[in-house]
């Protein structure tokens, strides 16, 4: 009798839950539909791809396909440690990624307070609007206008030689291309990626302001004491996310911008694996770097999460 009363109410629960689930959709479905459009494109992305990573461990031919192609372990993951390129891609991986957080991630932040501190609207505005256009050009045209900037008769080299410099091939110098990427970043996103710390500031209390300002503090000590601890959260954050791809370095526009003569410091883990898988055809090989990639990135990503949870007590989980 007590087994045949729980069944009932096991079985009276399942249906209150399903019958509420199904009213909050009838209700929803339109919300529901706006949901399940990115968690499908993340479903076939960047789940369903996952599959495929069995390749790194085979020697995989497409007439056998993935489930005949020998298995050969982690023979490829061996042969890119023992490579030639090994060290040099991840040290330029490391370079160009390290000089793009220490100044592409700081820039937005210190953009987004002094925009904070203009007082005129239309001003404010115009200014946000201008820093927000690069952004939306494409990728392709920015490099095309990068390398006329940087072209020999260009205009870089045009004020180089008005210092009474030589000019020379920008481009085609091997330790001016991480200044280049660096710097054309920093053009291109500043004013996009200050969007976040911008409404972050929005929520800062005023009387904050006003209590500091009572109490002697400057503008650069309201700034220090009540600005910056109003946003270090979302700092972390974003900080984490990108800690977290420390080895996926832009890989379009170091192809549109590179050539054989700056693969010294420009070559990085993406644009080997796009070598290696799509003009070599070596698959496997290019899989067992990606993977090999992805969870350099995953390892980071905690390491990044486990340090901030401890220090500010913000993480991502």
């Amino acid at each position: 009798m007590a087994k045949a009363t729980k069944r009932t109410s096991t079985c009276v629960a399942g249906r209150g839950l399903g019958g509420t689930i199904k009213r909050d959709f009838q209700k929803n479905k339109v919300k529901y539909l706006i949901v399940a459009l990115p968690v499908l494109f993340y479903i076939l992305f960047y789940y369903v791809p996952l599959y495929g990573a069995l390749i790194s461990f085979q020697d995989y031919s497409p007439r056998m396909g993935m489930l005949g192609s020998p298995w050969v372990g982690f023979k490829h993951f061996i042969d890119f440690f023992k490579s030639d390129n090994f060290g040099r891609i991840i040290k330029n991986t490391f370079v160009l990624s390290g000089l793009d957080i220490l100044i592409s991630f700081p820039l937005p932040i210190i953009f987004a307070i002094l925009l904070n501190e203009v007082k005129n609207t239309a001003f404010k505005r115009t200014i946000q609007t201008v820093s927000y256009m690069p952004h939306f050009i494409s990728l392709v045209i920015a490099c095309s206008l990068i390398k006329n900037f940087c072209a020999y008769d260009g205009l870089i080299n045009g004020f180089i030689a008005k210092l009474g410099f030589e000019p020379y091939s920008i481009l085609q110098d091997p330790a001016s291309f991480k200044w280049v990427y660096v710097i054309s970043n920093v053009w291109q996103e500043m004013g996009w990626n200050s969007i976040l710390f911008i409404a972050a500031l929005g929520g800062i209390n005023e009387e904050l302001y006003e209590a500091a300002a009572l109490d002697g503090a400057g503008r650069l000590r309201q700034t220090w004491h009540v600005t910056l601890p109003g946003i270090i959260p979302t700092i972390m954050i974003m900080l984490i996310m990108r800690v977290g791809q420390v080895l996926t370095v832009g890989q379009e526009k170091i192809l549109l911008l590179y050539n054989p003569a700056t693969y010294k410091t420009a070559d990085v883990i993406s644009t080997y694996i796009y070598r290696k898988g799509l003009q070599d055809f070596d698959w496997s090989y290019s899989s067992a770097v990606g993977l090999f990639n992805s969870v350099v990135n995953f390892v980071f990503l905690i390491a990044a999460n486990q340090i901030s949870k401890k220090t500010t007590e913000t993480s991502l989980w």
